[in-house]
């Protein structure tokens, strides 16, 4: 029955990847490394993501085609696949989808000295599993016709009656929050970390709904005077064709919160080599590519994301909010509470 099982997942994914995969028909079962192909499953969703593996295919004559699905898909995709899928680079937009990976091991350790110089350790597996790409803050940003800055301090002061009715959130479904959250279990332990979700979801203005722009825009219309956000949405919104979208973070004041403690809450775009990457040598010379400091400027002016190598440049709008203290937690802790996490969004009826 497993067998059977195992063999219907293999035919439905197969048979969806087929539709998904850009620049080939399907993926091959039986490949070498001499081929000049790699084959990337990502979360990622942002145009300068395609750019990018243009130009590295113009640069090296590797072909890279991309299969796009969420993170879980792309875990079960791997699972189901075992020695026969062609996926040679796995993507993801946060820790969660990348651990999950590496904990099910469907992915293998390499060893690059350009990566080790490229991404510092602190974006980087210690056992070479995954490499970070860049990274966001998940802050406080606030309607200045409503807020004085000097009102804001921490994430836990949202909590306090001053806030009732005025907090902007999405739902516990969002990866972001997951991690958010599992990070306040991290520092602050599990009662503590209950008890700021409890007093959050007492002091949201709606019930939580939409993604990060929603947020924004609900914030701009005036429907509360705070909202917790990744920073690169305020960048798309600021710099965007639309004015109406332009329009709705004129008024908006951006704030880092906890940076009298532990720093603000980050969440990191991931890169990670498969198990059975058929291509092994074009996957790290690919990751290698993504980290050089020309591209990693590319993420960030493109997409208003930090780069992890140190040695890119910002884009200007996120100079202008100035250098930030982050958290300094571990990925694999993150990963490890997030199902504690879950539990307590359900304990305290966050939606």
């Amino acid at each position: 029955m497993e067998l059977i099982q195992r063999f219907i997942y293999l035919f439905i994914f197969t048979l969806v990847g087929s539709n998904m995969l850009g620049g080939c028909s399907s993926a091959p079962e039986q490949v070498t490394e001499k081929e000049a192909v790699l084959n990337v499953y990502t979360h990622r969703h942002y145009p300068v993501d395609k750019e990018i593996f243009a130009e590295f295919t113009k640069k090296t004559n590797i072909q890279v085609n991309v299969l796009f699905a969420d993170a879980s898909q792309i875990v079960k995709r791997l699972e189901v696949s075992g020695e026969e899928s062609p996926a040679d680079v796995v993507l993801t937009v946060d820790a969660h989808g990348m651990y999950e990976a590496k904990k099910k091991q469907l992915l293998q350790s390499i060893e690059s000295e350009t990566l080790n110089k490229n991404i510092p350790e602190t974006f980087r597996d210690k056992e070479g599993y995954w490499y970070g790409l860049t990274y966001r803050g998940r802050i406080i940003v606030y309607n200045e016709e409503r807020v004085q800055r000097q009102q804001l301090s921490t994430y836990q002061a949202l909590t306090t009656p001053e806030w009732e009715d005025k907090v902007l959130i999405r739902s516990s479904k969002n990866v972001y929050n997951q991690a958010l959250m599992a990070s306040f279990v991290a520092l602050y332990g599990r009662e503590k970390a209950a008890e700021w979700a409890r007093g959050i979801v007492d002091n949201m203005a709606r019930t939580p709904k939409g993604n990060d722009r929603e947020q924004i825009k609900s914030l701009a219309q005036g429907i509360a005077d705070v909202a917790i956000v990744n920073t690169y949405y305020i960048g798309l919104l600021a710099e965007s064709k639309d004015s109406l979208e332009r329009a709705s973070v004129k008024n908006l004041g951006v704030f880092f919160p906890n940076q009298d403690e532990e720093g603000a809450h980050i969440n990191m775009s991931m890169a990670g080599v498969t198990k059975y990457a058929p291509h092994k040598e074009n996957a790290i010379k690919f990751i290698e590519f993504l980290s050089t400091k020309s591209i990693q400027e590319k993420f960030a002016q493109a997409n208003f994301e930090y780069p992890v190598n140190p040695e890119s440049e910002w884009h200007p709008l996120l100079k202008s909010w100035g250098k930030f203290k982050t958290q300094k937690l571990s990925i694999d802790d993150l990963a490890e509470l997030n199902e504690v996490a879950l539990q307590i969004f359900q304990e305290v009826n966050w939606k």
